[in-house]
């Protein structure tokens, strides 16, 4: 349950990083609410899911989740360079998360 737990964290630092985006320097209310609300469930699940996980995994699986999926959404939303040598940067970071899934025993 605890990866699962890890995952929606992971997911929901995606939200509130792009929401960053959104937030207009934080001066459109409804974008900056919603960008709030997303950090501090992403920060509450990660707290969560370190009740079980060990930190240095559970934190750069989190990371690692937020920082692939604000990359591939920063290609798709905002038009971001998508040259092969960053695909093959960000594929890295997914054999990251994979890894150290894999080799963790809980």
């Amino acid at each position: 349950m605890a990866w699962i737990i890890l995952v929606i964290a992971g997911l929901t630092e995606i939200g509130w990083a792009i929401g960053l985006k959104y937030t207009d320097g934080f001066t459109r209310l409804w974008p900056s609410i919603l960008t709030g609300l997303s950090m501090v469930v992403s920060i509450v699940l990660l707290g969560i899911a370190l009740k079980t996980l060990p930190l240095g995994t559970a934190y750069a699986i989190w990371t690692g989740i937020g920082t692939v999926g604000t990359a591939i959404l920063g290609i798709y939303l905002f038009g971001e360079s998508a040259t092969v040598l960053r695909l093959v940067c960000i594929g890295l970071i997914v054999a990251g998360i994979v890894g150290l899934k894999v080799v963790t025993p809980v």
